[in-house]
């Protein structure tokens, strides 16, 4: 698996094939192929906005290359007066993504200047366990040429998975080196929509990681392990 903007993608597929009603993919992983098998292949490639042959550019209504709906950081589409929200205007298809859309133009359209820049739009994957991502992933802090301090903890050292026997996954966080601000957050782990909820407010507070690794969390919760996970963030650099 790779990581990618909205999680964690296969790597390119190289063959498949489905003997005695099971699936057997090649992906290529590097210098070499990892051969996976399942029960089924889900198949997603992915949605295209329904915004052609619908007299948009009768209205000065101006797309972009992708078809999506051309708007600024006020949500404004390049007719005046006219605002776009959620999917067809290029937002990140998740329901409270184009909710949020939503309070921002109706706030600009009572006079105030709101906007979608620096937002932080989290998203859950509901698999089994399930997956849940907020701010940056450790390529995307590359591709930016953010230097990053990380810490990962396997769930089966969150002491609730042992009343639980939910085990599977891990929780990780990326720190940035030159302060102790939290830029990302991925966790995969039972509940870890409501952990990852908890991480994102320290995120939005701009709280330096110490008061959220230090901060009596209720036991026997999963939101208790971002105590040990933020007690492995490495020490900041110190200066030559």
């Amino acid at each position: 698996m790779r990581e990618s903007r909205y999680g964690w993608m296969p790597r390119q597929p190289v063959s498949g094939e489905s003997p005695a009603n099971r699936v057997q993919l090649s992906l290529a992983t590097g210098p070499e192929n990892q051969e996976i098998e399942g029960s089924d292949l889900l198949v997603a490639v992915g949605r295209s906005p329904n915004t052609s042959y619908i007299g948009l550019e009768n209205a000065g209504i101006k797309l972009n290359s992708f078809g999506y709906i051309q708007v600024n950081d006020r949500l404004e589409t390049s007719a005046p007066s006219v605002w776009a929200i959620g999917e067809c205007a290029g937002t990140p298809q998740f329901t409270h993504a184009s909710v949020h859309d939503f309070k921002i133009v109706s706030a600009n359209m009572a006079g105030e200047n709101r906007s979608t820049r620096e937002r932080l739009i989290p998203h859950v994957l509901f698999t089994d366990p399930p997956l849940a991502h907020v701010g940056l992933t450790e390529q995307e802090a590359q591709k930016k040429g953010i230097a990053v301090r990380v810490s990962k903890l396997p769930m089966s050292h969150v002491l609730r998975t042992e009343a639980t026997e939910e085990t599977t996954g891990f929780m990780k966080v990326l720190v940035a080196a030159s302060d102790d601000r939290i830029l990302g957050f991925t966790m995969l782990g039972a509940e870890s929509g409501e952990v990852m909820a908890a991480t994102q407010t320290a995120m939005l507070a701009k709280m330096p990681f110490q008061e959220l690794r230090d901060a009596v969390i209720a036991h026997l919760t999963y939101a208790e392990g971002l105590g040990p996970l933020l007690a492995g963030v490495p020490a900041m650099a110190q200066p030559h």
